[in-house]
């Protein structure tokens, strides 16, 4: 190493200095001394290699200083957050899915830090079923004479598919063959469970016949498969549920069918129907065997996946040995069976996803009014020059791969800063890691919306305060 460049390499500060400054010990409080030592000597040292590529780089103690803050920083902060969700999208899978309603959060509060009865029978004083938490309210709220639960709808394919058609043939329609986000591939799933996929019809077209004529002695299942946010318009046809299983029955297999988004009720009075959106019940009621959903979508529970049809057939899973590594923890089941229990209770519209849907254009309109009073009043009082701040009537999704081609008809306050640039910019601005509370919004027209049926209690003053963070101060705060 030259000499010169040892000269530059001793005016980077000391560890120990580092280490004593009193800015530190609110970060060894979150992170512990040894992590904040360990962040701080791989920085230094970075810092250092920096140095012998580029002796003439420059840096000083305060840049230094400044570096070492914002690091400790990001490493101190939990990056599962809370976010404002101002989109619109109800089931917004990047945002975390379904809200839970308070009865399921509390139930998960009490399996998590209290022993419970996971496995165990009060009854018999020995080791029970986790799953007969659950069962007994799925099958009397979707009729199924059975019912299990795997930790998530894609576990809930492969477990089924693997215990009732590994080495054997499932017939599925090429229109049914999707691929949903995640890189959830039908095709995969299918030959991650074993079985062998037998393709009929054409993308856009499949009949009866087409199943008819692939059926052979080694079929075990005909797979019926939700499109989730896919769908064929114009010249089209798929085989109705109650002809597949005319036809599974009368050759003695199984039809099944993945719900993805399974709903306990029906969302038409909200506007939302369709002939490939029915509730669990219907789709056993058609005829289907067995049938697969998640929990966290139309639902409105927690992350999971149910399995509902006839007893024989759910037997099987549940001495699969797959089962074990798919099981659903106490917490999970708990909310689970809380959300379950609101529906038995007839009281599922209370359930915030559900909630959030049914809203009517009265109640978004007058939620729009009164956060449009807010904004501007917090507008006043700031130096800005021009803003604009506007009702406008948006257009809703209910998201998670559910009724894409539906639109829930609804109102957002648009937000319009010209002075602070774009749309665009001003989104990033308040979806910023650095925010308090970061504020996911939708846009249009060169101007932010906050869709109001995704904004929860509090929302409209976490916005405010976020703006707050990113907009200049008012002259009246300067002159104080």
């Amino acid at each position: 190493m030259s000499t010169d460049i040892q000269k530059v390499m001793r005016n980077i500060p000391q560890m120990n200095k580092l280490l004593g400054a009193p800015w530190v010990a609110e970060y060894e409080d979150v992170l512990g001394r040894d992590t904040v030592k360990f962040l701080l000597t791989e920085m230094l040292t970075r810092l250092r290699s920096e140095i012998i590529k580029n002796p003439d780089m420059a840096f000083s103690t305060d840049s230094i200083i400044k570096d070492a803050k914002k690091l400790l920083r990001e490493k101190a902060a939990s990056t599962l957050r809370r976010v404002v969700n101002a989109t619109g999208v109800v089931i917004h899978t990047n945002l975390g899915r379904s809200l839970l309603h308070e009865d399921a959060c509390r139930a998960a509060a009490s399996a998590a830090s209290l022993y419970s009865t996971l496995e165990y029978s009060l009854q018999d004083g020995a080791r029970g079923q986790r799953n007969e938490h659950v069962e007994w309210l799925l099958c009397r709220l979707t009729g199924a004479e059975a019912a299990l639960v795997v930790n998530n709808n894609a576990a809930a394919v492969i477990l089924t598919l693997s215990a009732l058609a590994k080495n054997k043939e499932t017939v599925v329609s090429r229109g049914e063959l999707v691929e949903i986000g995640g890189s959830f591939r039908i095709p995969d799933i299918m030959a991650l469970s074993g079985t062998a996929m037998t393709e009929v019809g054409t993308t856009n077209r499949t009949h009866l016949k087409d199943y008819e004529a692939a059926v052979t002695e080694n079929t075990a299942v005909l797979l019926k498969v939700h499109p989730s946010n896919y769908r064929v318009v114009g010249f089209h046809s798929n085989v109705p549920r109650e002809e597949l299983a005319a036809l599974a029955h009368k050759n003695g297999l199984i039809l099944m069918e993945d719900l993805g988004s399974g709903m306990l009720l029906s969302l038409a009075e909200a506007g939302l129907s369709g002939e490939n959106d029915p509730t669990v019940e219907e789709s056993l009621k058609a005829g289907c065997d067995i049938v697969t959903f998640s929990g966290d979508k139309l639902l409105g529970g927690p992350q999971i996946g149910a399995i509902v049809g006839k007893k024989e057939l759910i037997d099987k899973l549940k001495h699969n040995q797959l089962l074990r590594a798919l099981r659903v923890d106490k917490m999970t089941l708990a909310a689970f069976e809380a959300t379950l229990r609101l529906y038995l209770r007839g009281k599922g519209r209370e359930i915030p996803t559900i909630k959030m849907i049914f809203k009517t254009d009265e109640e978004l309109l007058k939620d729009a009014r009164a956060f449009s009073r807010k904004l501007k009043a917090f507008f006043k009082n700031t130096n800005i020059r021009t803003y604009s701040i506007e009702v406008v009537k948006s257009q809703d999704t209910v998201g998670g791969g559910s009724f894409p081609q539906s639109v829930l008809n609804g109102y957002a306050v648009s937000l319009r800063i010209p002075e602070m640039g774009s749309a665009g910019k001003l989104a990033e601005m308040l979806r910023s890691p650095e925010r308090t509370t970061p504020v996911i919004t939708g846009a249009a027209e060169d101007r932010i919306l906050f869709h109001v049926r995704t904004l929860q209690h509090g929302d409209d003053i976490n916005i405010i305060r976020t703006l707050a963070e990113i907009i200049p101060q008012s002259q009246k705060d300067n002159e104080k």
